[in-house]
């Protein structure tokens, strides 16, 4: 996401809550060596490099560092804010990523004010929320159609569904409908690049979080079935068979 390093916390070193528009109705500036992140509760123009993005109550921005903004207020105009410091992976492509929180905005709000309220007493809370904030804000970018990315970017949506679905019905109109596409294109692309089916990527992560269960944990071998969304016992123990090659009680005795 613009190049940025999340692979471990970034440092934050500063965030809070400000409102602007209140003296002036334009600001310029940049953060010379800080990423700008940016939850706002108002409507605005944010320009950066030669492209005008507008900004209403529930956006969210994420600028590069060196970067030069402007700012077009209407008014009063509130938002939360942190600044921090993380690797730059990339030098090219965009400087800004605007976006719209959707029907995530009250978690990045909880996010985005714990950052603030736990800064002096907490530090390590502000770093984490920051970073959670910034790990969902990558995962809501999803490419154009046509450009590269765009393939993967299916797969990891599906596998995240499957992973939040598990003990539940999982089906591939399920997951097509939240990933946005056909089923039979998902069918196609998920195959394509990963040599499985979405059916069997979702019996085979069953079966490996039951083993799991039934090596690591006292469940009962029916708890476990139900964990893991085969709850009929005939079921189960044929899956488990059909993935391993053992019952689930061998997989417990061998484990």
């Amino acid at each position: 996401m613009l190049g940025a390093d999340l692979s471990e916390p970034p440092q934050v070193v500063a965030q809070g809550r400000s409102v602007h528009g209140r003296d002036r109705a334009v600001d310029e500036f940049e953060l010379p060596d800080l990423w700008s992140l940016h939850l706002y509760q108002y409507d605005a123009d944010l320009e950066v490099d030669g492209t005008t993005y507008p900004v209403t109550p529930g956006s969210l921005s994420l600028v590069r560092p060196a970067t030069p903004v402007r700012y077009r207020y209407r008014g009063p105009s509130p938002h939360l804010y942190a600044h921090v410091r993380a690797p730059v992976l990339t030098t090219g492509g965009p400087r800004a990523l605007v976006v719209s929180a959707g029907p995530n905005l009250p978690v990045f709000t909880d996010l985005m004010t714990s950052a603030v309220a736990s800064a002096v007493a907490c530090p390590e809370r502000t770093r984490a929320d920051v970073w959670l904030v910034l790990l969902r804000l990558r995962d809501a970018v999803r490419p154009l159609p046509g450009t590269p990315g765009l393939a993967e970017s299916y797969v990891a949506a599906t596998m995240s569904y499957v992973e939040a679905h598990l003990a539940g019905v999982v089906t591939v109109p399920q997951i097509a409908r939240t990933v946005g596409v056909s089923p039979d294109h998902l069918t196609r692309v998920f195959s394509r690049t990963t040599g499985q089916t979405v059916a069997g990527y979702v019996r085979r992560r069953r079966v490996e979080h039951a083993v799991h269960l039934l090596t690591r944990t006292t469940m009962s071998v029916s708890a476990v079935a139900a964990a893991v969304g085969i709850p009929d016992l005939q079921a189960f123990n044929k899956t488990c068979r059909a993935v391993t090659g053992r019952s689930p009680r061998r997989l417990r005795e061998q484990g």
